[in-house]
């Protein structure tokens, strides 16, 4: 699993380091692709496989199922961690998610998220100031 935050920063080719802790489960290849609130997942190949079963699988006749399947994958990218633990963003993703040079490398179980760093910031603080009520809506889903 992934878990924990990390600030790195890009390389001048766009280059993101991958946190220690994440490149034993993550292995030599992941896939990456636009993920939402401007962030970028990054999935191992069997997440991704998983995933791209459901996406697929969802009804084609419905404009929002179209529209979220083309976002998943068409955006999506395989990548490789090279020997020094870095992995290539390709250019149109790093423009999708804002990424410059400070960026967020978050853990969220079977995936990672990789933010520009101030837009993590405000979506941390957003959503800390907002915990109370959603706690109360995810307690009526019963977690």
């Amino acid at each position: 699993m992934f878990i924990g935050e990390f600030t790195h920063s890009l390389d001048t080719k766009g280059r993101a380091a991958v946190p220690i802790k994440f490149r034993g489960k993550l292995g030599t290849n992941a896939i990456i692709t636009r993920g939402l609130d401007r962030c970028l997942f990054v999935f191992t190949s069997q997440e991704w496989e998983t995933l791209a079963q459901k996406l697929i699988a969802l009804p084609l006749a419905q404009a929002n199922s179209r529209a979220f399947v083309r976002l998943m994958l068409a955006g999506a990218m395989d990548v490789e961690v090279d020997k020094q633990g870095r992995v290539l963003i390709p250019d149109y993703l790093r423009e999708y998610a804002g990424l410059e040079k400070e960026i967020v490398v978050a853990g969220l179980y079977n995936r990672i998220e990789v933010w520009n760093s101030q837009t993590w910031k405000g979506y941390k603080e957003k959503t800390e100031s907002e915990s109370d009520e959603i706690a109360e809506k995810l307690s009526e889903l019963g977690i």
